[in-house]
């Protein structure tokens, strides 16, 4: 039994996204990459993704851009504003976002790799 294809969103210069990619593609996974601040469609994608996690698993508050926002803006980027936050700030996304097609796996711990082994 094959896999289905996996679709992976994120910026083509993250190491962790580089790490997804070269791991799946090496158990013969097929993977397509998607960046999320040239290619992606976010504002049908986001709202989705929101969905799927949620927004405290979707928000990245590691990055440069969150460390960047004020308290009011943070707030907002988790509350209802989410969505249009994340839409207008790619970067604030936790990379990768993996899509298998019947579920959304967001980065690269051991929990999204036992998730996409299974």
């Amino acid at each position: 039994m094959s896999n289905p294809p996996l679709t992976l969103y994120g910026l083509k210069n993250c190491d962790t996204c580089k790490k997804a990619l070269g791991a799946l593609t090496a158990t013969g996974r097929e993977v397509a990459f998607v960046d999320i601040r040239a290619e992606a469609d976010l504002p049908s994608l986001v709202p989705a993704w929101i969905k799927a996690v949620g927004t405290e698993k979707l928000v990245n508050r590691r990055s440069t851009t969150w460390r960047g926002l004020t308290t009011e803006q943070q707030v907002a980027a988790l509350g209802e504003q989410a969505a249009a936050f994340l839409i207008g700030h790619p970067t604030l996304i936790k990379r990768p976002v993996i899509d298998t097609g019947a579920d959304i796996v967001v980065g690269w711990d051991n929990g999204a790799q036992q998730a996409l082994e299974a």
